[in-house]
């Protein structure tokens, strides 16, 4: 943990740690927010009870609030462990329930 009056006073520079931190967390909120958001964007669009071009349109607007969830959850989480995790399980759940949802869904358009 960085002394606190590296992060008070301009003057003085932040040292390497904290920067590699905030990196991290950036890095984790980019990829790993796109990871879920574009996870949630798939199952929605195939389990939303509505005609399949509605259910795809209304799963890409709800993928932006689920980004920004993320992000948020990412740099407000207390150690960057506990953000991957925080984004890991909720990816991995979202996952099988894509697979799932794969499997049980009929994708093929009507002839």
């Amino acid at each position: 943990m960085p002394d606190e009056t590296a992060l008070r006073d301009p003057g003085r520079g932040l040292g390497w740690r904290v920067r590699a931190l905030v990196a991290g967390r950036v890095v984790l909120a980019t990829f790993g927010g796109y990871g879920v958001a574009a996870l949630s964007t798939a199952f929605l669009a195939l389990v939303l009870p509505m005609a399949r071009s509605e259910a795809v349109a209304t799963a890409t607007l709800l993928s932006f609030a689920i980004m920004v969830g993320a992000v948020v959850w990412v740099f407000s989480a207390r150690t960057l462990a506990r953000a991957a995790f925080g984004l890991a399980v909720p990816g991995a759940l979202l996952a099988g329930g894509l697979w799932l949802a794969m499997t049980l869904v009929d994708t093929v358009p009507p002839a």
